[in-house]
């Protein structure tokens, strides 16, 4: 693994709390597909966790329900032949997981009052494009 897989800020997945499992990726392969285990089983138990601030594990808990098992999330990786790329894969995506689900919610939208110019421009152009059409009309035609 390059290092620590950063969620945000100063907060980090711990490395002691990743449970990783490799198992035979599906797909063709060759003489040597059927020797190596390169697919790879990332698990983080959310619910259990000490490295979350307790806000941000509430909000990932509810945010991540439908994909947790007795509160672990778990992510997988088989794209890459190596092991090692599929791990580093695994890490990133879960680390990008938890950001994602962990951030604050997005501020709650002011409604504004629309200007009564844009309102009067609006219709001015509408009247225009409406002038030009009835123009085309060839009812005053000889």
């Amino acid at each position: 693994m390059s290092g620590p897989y950063v969620i945000r800020g100063n907060v980090a997945l711990p490395e002691s709390e990743l449970a990783w499992r490799f198992t035979r990726s599906s797909g063709p392969g060759g003489q040597h597909v059927n020797t190596s285990d390169s697919r790879v089983e990332l698990r983080f138990d959310l619910a259990r966790t000490e490295a979350l601030p307790d806000v941000w594990k509430e909000r990932a808990l509810e945010r991540l329900a439908s994909r947790l098992v007795d509160g672990v999330i778990t992510v997988r990786a088989s794209e890459h032949r190596s092991q090692w790329r599929n791990r580093e894969m695994a890490a990133t995506r879960l680390a990008s997981l938890l950001a994602e689900a962990t951030a604050p919610p997005p501020r709650p939208r002011r409604a504004t009052k629309i200007p009564r110019g844009i309102n009067e421009r609006r219709l001015r152009q509408k009247k225009a494009r409406s002038d030009t059409k009835r123009g085309r009309s060839g009812k005053n035609w000889t």
